[in-house]
């Protein structure tokens, strides 16, 4: 890998992703907001360096829906966090079905 392809690397990784204030710029949350949502596992960040938190893009999709759950259905966090889950879970053997599929005579 030449010096060129590093560097792009570096470029590409960094674009994926988000600081705290990032993510709150691109959700509209307030930072603290967003790290009670840590706080409670409904995000993780991807990376910590010190006290600084780093999220996958896919966050802001997260963020956006505990933001809808919160606003449109009045659940608090604790609500939003099984809500979260069953609808990973579900996602999940969705997936698991799907791939089942492909394989049945």
């Amino acid at each position: 890998m030449n010096r060129t392809d590093y560097q792009i690397e570096i470029r590409r990784v960094e674009r994926e992703q988000l600081t705290l204030d990032d993510l709150a710029t691109h959700t509209g949350a307030h930072p603290i907001l967003i790290e009670r949502f840590v706080e409670y596992g409904l995000i993780e960040p991807s990376q910590r360096a010190g006290a600084q938190m780093f999220f996958d893009v896919d966050c802001i999709v997260r963020v956006r829906k505990i933001q809808r759950l919160r606003h449109d259905l009045g659940t608090n966090l604790p609500s939003v966090a099984v809500i979260l889950d069953l609808l990973d879970r579900m996602r999940s053997l969705e997936t698991e079905i799907e791939r089942l599929r492909r394989f049945a005579p």
